[in-house]
């Protein structure tokens, strides 16, 4: 427990230096000592906790605070949409250069974003945010929790990820912050390049604060940390300057740990309060409460908004699902047929705007004690295997090196079970455990070969790309590509005709010919009469009609007839069906006339139909794009409604 009251801190900055080594000395507590760059030249990349102190120059200085003072207005940025938000103009910046520091490589702020860029899909920034809390269940982590919640300060959304994993100490939080810095190193985690929480983060948001308690070595912290694109260019920065600040609550009071000085510590805290959605040291202090002995917590607030200056999130559409706005409202219905929508809904197309269709899917394996919470409720883990029909197990073993042990590989692959109404078809890539390509299409686009086959393997020995969403494209990739292809040539020939499909070597033209042309039985004097195939219509089947399934041939494909001559002999008893000679069949004895009048009434009621559909999609359209209006009206009042909710709130604490 910590306590309610806590020592006055005092109020200026230090700067510190995130480019040192990993392998600098620990002080006599086992802490890190991180030093001052005033202390000691910098070689590296350098990523800062503050903005800088004050100087000899004190004019300059001042300027600067006095600056960050006036744009300290909590709005958020001019352009909320994030494919626009780097397309601006550097003016004239802050710079942080310290007398006497030594040149270095310095991280324009402009970079965060566009580092950000490599997530082109929103989800694939939330998978790495969940990757980082599975890779924590070596660490004790049982659930990571995703939701919704609300900035204090404006009232707008903001997205919350909570683990109760091992959480992080002051190092650590530092080497989250760095840019390049991973410390995972075993084999099992997915996280491997040091980069997935800066551009997860900052692709969801301008502005993310990181709050974790963690216990090492028997001492016990907690900290804070603000990366902030907002703070950055408001106050036209040209380095990265990360504010924290750190606590040591070993005696269950919250005492600050300090790196440089008390000023430089009160600084820190000063900024974050400043542009982070909590007001006082108070309320950053309450979001500890719910963490417990270790954990880590994380808000991404100024989420990004549309073109349509609508937030890319929608957490309106289902109250326990998080979905994607504009890959939802892709589907217009009165431009598609009843099969595309079908399509639509299955989960290959779901996982496209759906975020608890897409994690249900996300790992490969089941979590042993470990759960998504989206929204409140636990999301159900999809085993894509197991719900194939007419499965099987194919064995691959790529050559990946003379000196590397030989790799075994195992697909299963199957048809969908909506097969072969569904064309869906792909396989399902995963590295260790992580699902990198979901329903990838190995076949020929216009095929109709590989209609309905979808595989799934884990593929360890191929790299995936920094936003893992694809893989390096290597040579075992290709390889690989080439060898899925051949799996599903191999695995349609063989079982094709399991799920109706006419199997290779029939044509369609065969089996046409074979409808009209009048079969040579030899019976005797058997005498011959006519059978008379009624007209099907296109469509769904009409009430009070039903085609007889039993007058097709054996083999033939299952499609519309017209009327057509074909003589079918009476057997003698001993030569009908039971001999083998021909299916048995249930002739209409009524005369041909009258079917013929009943087809053409068919035919007239089909017309009817098709014409009422016409009229119902055009009525449709219609309405389509009032609605489509109404959204835009609703987006522009939104808007201005937002707007005037800011102008009041920021009116009544003036």
């Amino acid at each position: 427990m910590l306590p309610k009251q806590q020592k006055q801190i005092p109020t200026t900055a230090e700067v510190v230096d995130l480019g040192s080594s990993d392998e600098e000395e620990a002080g006599a507590s086992g802490a890190r000592v991180y030093r001052s760059i005033k202390d000691e030249p910098s070689t590296g990349v350098k990523l800062q906790t503050n903005r800088p102190p004050l100087t000899t120059t004190t004019q300059s200085a001042s300027a600067n605070n006095n600056a960050a003072k006036s744009a300290a207005n909590h709005q958020p940025l001019e352009n909320r949409s994030f494919w626009r938000a780097g397309g601006y103009e550097i003016g004239p910046t802050k710079s942080t250069q310290i007398q006497g520091d030594l040149e270095h490589a310095r991280v324009h702020p402009k970079f965060l974003h566009s580092n950000a860029t490599s997530h082109k899909w929103a989800f694939g920034a939330i998978a790495e945010l969940l990757d980082n809390a599975v890779d924590e269940i070596s660490n004790g982590a049982t659930f990571v929790k995703v939701d919704r919640i609300y900035n204090a300060k404006d009232n707008s959304p903001a997205l919350l990820f909570q683990d109760d994993g091992g959480g992080m100490n002051p190092e650590c939080m530092r080497k989250c912050m760095s840019l390049g810095y991973s410390s995972k190193t075993s084999n099992t985690t997915i996280g491997q390049y040091g980069n997935g929480f800066k551009t997860s983060t900052m692709r969801l948001g301008a502005d993310v604060i990181v709050f974790s308690r963690a216990a090492v070595s028997g001492r016990a912290t907690q900290s804070v940390g603000l990366l902030s694109y907002t703070f950055l260019r408001k106050t036209r920065q040209d380095d990265v300057i990360v504010p924290m600040i750190d606590f040591d609550i070993s005696d269950h009071w919250a005492e600050p740990l300090v790196y440089g000085s008390m000023d430089d510590w009160s600084s820190n805290l000063k900024t974050i309060l400043e542009w982070s959605p909590f007001a006082s040291k108070d309320d950053l202090m309450l979001q500890f409460d719910d963490i417990g002995s270790h954990g880590t917590k994380i808000i991404i607030y100024n989420l990004w908004m549309n073109d349509e200056g609508i937030y890319e999130l929608s957490f309106d559409d289902n109250d326990e699902d998080i979905r994607l706005r504009d890959e939802a409202n892709q589907g217009n219905v009165s431009k598609v047929m009843k099969k595309v929508l079908e399509l639509q809904s299955h989960l290959s197309y779901c996982i496209r705007y759906s975020l608890r269709a897409y994690a249900s899917i996300l790992y490969l394996r089941n979590l042993t004690n470990f759960r998504i919470i989206l929204r409140g409720k636990p999301v159900e883990q999809f085993s894509i295997a197991d719900d194939l029909k007419y499965s099987k197990v194919v064995t691959y073993r790529p050559s990946i090196g003379v000196t590397t042990k030989e790799v075994t590989v195992e697909t299963t692959i199957g048809f969908i079970k909506e097969a072969p109404a569904l064309g869906v078809c792909g396989f399902n890539v995963y590295h260790k455990n992580r699902l990198i390509r979901p329903y990838w299409k190995v076949t020929a686009d216009g095929s109709s070969k590989g209609h309905g086959v979808v595989g799934v393997l884990e593929a360890n020995f191929i790299e995936p790309a920094h936003d893992k969403q694809d893989f390096e494209r290597s040579s075992l990739y290709l390889k690989l590509e080439q060898r899925l292809k051949q799996m599903v040539m191999d695995y349609w020939k063989a079982h094709c005709h399991l799920v109706g499909h006419q199997p290779d070597g029939i044509r369609k033209n065969d089996i046409q010919k074979s409808l009209t042309t009048q079969p040579q039985v030899e019976v005797g004097s058997v005498p011959r009469k006519p059978v008379i195939g009624v007209y099907t219509p296109p469509g769904p089947p009409m009430t009070g009609f039903a085609s007889n399934p039993q007058l097709q041939l054996p083999g033939a494909v299952s499609e519309n007839i017209s009327i057509f001559d074909y003589e079918l002999p009476d057997f003698p008893p001993g030569l009908g069906p039971e001999a083998g000679s021909v299916p048995e069949t249930s002739l209409d004895t009524r005369p041909l006339d009258e079917i013929c009048e009943e087809n053409i009434q068919l035919f007239m009621r089909c017309e009817e139909y098709i014409g009422k559909e016409v009229e119902l999609k055009r009525t449709i359209e219609e309405l389509e794009k009032e609605l489509e209006e109404t959204r835009k009206k609703c987006s522009r009042v939104s808007s201005q409604l937002e707007s005037q909710r800011k102008e009041a709130l920021m009116a009544h604490r003036s």
